[in-house]
């Protein structure tokens, strides 16, 4: 069946390492250079810090540009190498004279609807830096004490790989163990209107910027220019990537901390730090050459770990410095770079009570796969049913979501279509079957429900891990729509790998159970579609769509009426409805309309579904990636791109990008989780290459910004993987030419059978044709300006849109 796409192409091994033409091994194997081979950077007019050698003898020399606020610090080897560290800050206050696009927080709080989305998306495709403006920051001060406030006040925290903690950094640049202010006391008073960001293109160093307001400037100073530069305070602050020195209590993450103040272009002030302050005699500040070279060392690690990424060039650098700095932050909350983590620093979310946290597992492989990381993804899997999944397919953490369930199965099978490595999926096949037939077997007691029931033939179970904790934890074993739905996918996906698997490895029995999986997808799904379509409310407008099966109350009705209520976690099955992709069009666009009109979503993205309070809503960080899936899929793409803005800007903290569990609109800190801060790196790779879930299609650049192709800058993705191999994608508009371009190239053993390439124009301009190696192919899509190209088996494709 159709189904199946995709396949027919796949090379697997049962036995070792991924065959020779599969996608894993047909793909470039890149590691990021230990430096940059090439031509000199440009360096006219940078500052002269230091120099130093190394232990191989090789001489270097360190230069920063302090004539701008972010200039780059560059190292320069004798041998002409180099390594440039770009720097980037954000406002980490509020900008707007009043936020809230002139809405009070009691009209956000209890209304039903979204207005403020209704506000940004009134234009069509919405402005990111109007999203930026709808609320006041993360990290930044609430105007009166909230649930956040109380919170730790620390902004982002830095570690490493091989240490089994991480080290918080609070707003002005202090960690637990050093305070800059000590030494440089002045900056004390300007944390509140900081800016912060990150070194290297999303490595992990957290920089902290406190302007010198011009009241502070000398009488009759001039504004800052290119003639006149800048004046600020800076904190540099990153963690050793290795254990080094006396000390190796894999525990305590060993820090170096620069802190300056720039005047005029020149270091005014500069005092180095490591891990603690001085203890004289014994204990001195570090030289400037051992902080360079420990920030050397700490630039070519990390981009060596990180080298295996696909890569992505696109107008705005910040959004795959995101993808890239959210994998660099996985690997330091998890112990040792694997044992799993969902959160940092403090027992919530870093206790071992969270550790076996199905979404954990489920991002962490989601998002790897996504971008080429196939040896991180493989060690999660590894150690996921090595050592928290039992032999039944009971893991070990309080209540089991089911759900997640159903999306560990996809992900297990998506890992064999990217990588062929049957071997480790064979080694944990007890385990594997166990959770699919956990979920039959909670499928076969829904099928012995009488017919009249509304729940007969759908999973019924706990949708939210926290159910199990209540005091009456029966009240949400329920029949939500999305355990049957994710169940569906996960079974669909893993009959296909089990297939493709006994094709490589006949005679191990894998045929049976992925007839037996196949047989109860489908007839699960067509039970599930016609479910949601008998729950429909059609008596309100929109149409309201119930979470579970015999609801009848809306979700606020039910949260007000029933005590405790079983809609208490609805956003998890909404999310979980939507992300397998198995509903119709119309059922899926219902679902999305129902959630944005009766208390579902914040500022575009997923709302904590709770009772309304007039203090303002929340946005759920984590969990709601599948309803972006949903909206990509569905062509939706405003509303999309109104998500990713708003999850950058208002789920994480400007600059030092940490992502909240769940966020509030009015500042302050929330609490840290790993699958929230995974969330970026999936929209991305989503939006520039998304795999039809059941037909054989790629579709490329579905939604990027209209914005990009009018820069005429080049959208670039190199070596993305997919079930068919890996592919590139060049974009550009070239609209003083009266066109766009496109490129793209299929480089793994077989192409999809059809291409989608999406040329999202500017307003007042449209796509009137597109042809595809000189021939001219139709157009789809609802705004009819996306390239379907039949391949033919072939592997290159260059696309010229007519937009004149």
């Amino acid at each position: 069946m159709a189904a199946a796409a995709g396949w027919k192409a796949l090379s697997v091994t049962a036995s070792g390492s991924p065959p020779p033409d599969s996608p894993a091994a047909t793909a470039p194997r890149r590691s990021a250079p230990r430096t940059r081979p090439g031509p000199s950077p440009d360096i006219a007019g940078h500052t002269l810090l230091c120099e130093f050698r190394e232990p191989d003898g090789a001489g270097w020399r360190v230069y920063e540009d302090l004539r701008r606020r972010d200039g780059a610090i560059t190292f320069v080897a004798d041998h002409g190498d180099s390594v440039v560290l770009a720097k980037t800050a954000e406002p980490a206050f509020a900008t707007a004279a009043a936020p809230y696009l002139g809405l009070s927080l009691r009209e956000i709080g209890m209304s039903p609807r979204d207005l403020l989305a209704e506000r940004l998306l009134a234009g069509g495709e919405p402005d990111p830096e109007q999203v930026r403006e709808a609320a006041p920051p993360l990290g930044s001060p609430p105007p009166a004490p909230s649930r956040f406030s109380r919170r730790p006040p620390w902004t982002t925290f830095v570690g490493n790989k091989a240490a089994y903690d991480t080290q918080p950094v609070f707003p002005g640049g202090d960690t637990r163990t050093y305070h800059p202010s000590q030494f440089v006391p002045e900056i004390a008073g300007r944390v509140e209107r900081r800016w912060e960001g990150i070194l290297g293109e999303g490595l992990p160093a957290a920089r902290k910027v406190m302007p010198i307001e011009p009241a502070a400037r000398p009488a009759g100073a001039a504004p800052p220019s290119d003639d006149n530069p800048p004046e600020y305070f800076e904190v540099i602050v990153f963690a050793d990537p290795r254990l080094r020195g006396e000390f190796q209590d894999k525990f305590i993450v060993q820090t170096w901390h620069r802190t300056c103040e720039v005047r005029q272009g020149r270091m005014a002030r500069v005092v180095y730090g490591h891990t603690y302050p001085p203890f004289p005699p014994r204990r001195a500040a570090p030289a400037p050459e051992e902080f360079y070279r420990a920030l050397l060392r700490f630039a070519q690690d990390w981009r060596r770990e990180l080298g295996d990424m696909c890569e992505a060039a696109l107008p705005d650098p910040a959004w795959a410095a995101m993808a890239r700095h959210a994998f660099a932050k996985e690997l330091m909350v998890r112990p040792g770079g694997v044992y799993p983590k969902y959160g940092a620093v403090d027992r919530d979310y870093a206790g071992s009570e969270y550790d076996g946290f199905q979404d954990i597992f489920t991002m962490s492989v989601g998002a790897n796969l996504e971008w080429g990381r196939f040896e991180m993804a493989r060690a999660v899997i590894d150690q996921y049913f090595g050592d928290y999944t039992a032999a039944d397919g009971l893991i070990d953490m309080r209540g089991p979501e089911t759900g997640q369930y159903g999306l560990t199965l996809s992900l297990v099978a998506r890992y064999l279509a990217y990588t062929g490595d049957g071997a480790l999926l064979l080694r944990h096949r007890e385990k594997i079957e166990a959770c699919a037939g956990l979920l039959a077997q909670l499928h076969d007691e829904g099928l012995r429900l009488p017919a009249s029931d509304p729940g007969h033939g759908l999973i019924h179970g706990w949708s939210e891990s926290d159910s199990c904790l209540a005091p009456r934890p029966q009240v949400w074993w329920l029949p939500y729509f999305g355990n049957s739905a994710m169940a569906v996918r996960g079974w669909r996906d893993l009959a296909q790998a089990w297939r493709a698997l006994g094709h490589a490895r006949p005679g191990v029995g894998l045929a049976r159970p992925a007839a037996e999986w196949q047989r109860r997808a489908d007839r699960l799904q067509s039970r599930l579609i016609a479910a949601v379509r008998a729950g429909i409310r059609r008596d309100l407008t929109p149409p309201f769509v119930p979470p579970y099966a015999g609801a009848r109350l809306t979700v606020w009705e039910s949260l007000a009426r029933e005590r405790p209520s079983p809609q208490r976690w609805a956003h998890r099955p909404y999310c979980e409805l939507l992300q397998p992709g198995v509903l119709p069009d119309d059922l899926a666009n219902a679902v999305i309309d129902c959630m944005r009109a009766y208390g579902g979503t914040t500022l575009g993205v997923v709302a904590n579904m709770e009772r309304p309070h007039p203090t303002g809503r929340d946005i759920l960080g984590f969990i709601s990636y599948g309803y972006a899936l949903a909206l990509l899929r569905l062509d939706r793409i405003d509303e999309f791109l109104l998500f990713l803005y708003s999850h950058r800007y208002h789920d994480h903290t400007p600059g030092s990008w940490t992502a909240g569990e769940v966020a509030g609109l009015t500042g302050g800190m929330p609490l840290f989780c790993i699958p929230a801060q995974q969330t970026i790196p999936l929209l991305v790779r989503w939006m520039l290459a998304l795999e039809h879930p059941d037909r054989d299609r790629l579709e490329l650049a579905k939604g990027v910004p209209r914005r990009w192709l009018a820069s005429g800058r080049e959208i670039r993705l190199d070596d993305a993987p997919t079930r068919w191999g890996r592919v590139r994608l060049r974009m550009a508009g070239e609209l003083a030419r009266g066109r766009a371009v496109a490129e793209v190239v299929c480089e793994g053993r077989a192409a999809p059978a059809e291409l989608a390439v999406k040329f999202r124009l500017p307003p007042g301009r449209e796509v009137r044709a597109v042809r595809a190696n000189g021939d001219a192919v139709p157009l789809i899509g609802r705004s009819r300006d996306t390239a379907l190209v039949a391949t033919g088996g072939r592997r290159r494709f260059e696309l010229i849109a007519d937009c004149r």
